[in-house]
């Protein structure tokens, strides 16, 4: 459900929610269980950032805005989120001014995405760097530079 990296790094499977005020309530969260239809767990497991909004949108889990991120990092001290659960096109893709990363590890997901899918690496500096695993139904695309 989450993960921190060196106090720095937020993790998730997919999202932020609007009730997660502190990281201890993601450990009290009883396990094994199952995804209620609503509130943290859920909001963790089917979140996602949506371009060109502001805020929060009620959908399953929560859509939410650049401004959403900023904040949550403000408040919780942390300089990124990494997420994953959405295929994005080149196994990476950064959202709101790189506060943001999903990461999705499967190319050509399910043989019909054509997407190349991407490991991360993060080292002892907490600089990122990216394995990407090229779909074979694509063509060859020079990499992305890491700001």
């Amino acid at each position: 459900m989450g993960a921190i990296v060196e106090g720095k790094i937020f993790c998730t499977h997919s999202g932020l929610s609007p009730d997660l005020v502190n990281m201890e309530q993601i450990r009290q969260i009883p396990r094994p269980t199952d995804v209620p239809d609503t509130g943290l767990f859920c909001d963790l497991l089917w979140s996602e950032p949506r371009t060109g909004m502001r805020g929060w949108e009620l959908n399953r889990g929560y859509c939410f805005g650049a401004d959403v991120v900023e904040q949550f990092l403000v408040e919780h001290g942390f300089d990124l989120v990494i997420r994953s659960h959405q295929v994005v096109e080149d196994g990476y893709e950064f959202f709101g001014n790189q506060k943001l990363l999903t990461i999705f590890s499967a190319p050509d997901y399910c043989g019909e995405f054509h997407n190349d899918g991407a490991v991360l690496r993060i080292d002892a500096d907490l600089r990122c760097s990216f394995c990407v695993l090229r779909c074979p139904a694509k063509p060859p695309k020079p990499p992305k530079l890491c700001a």
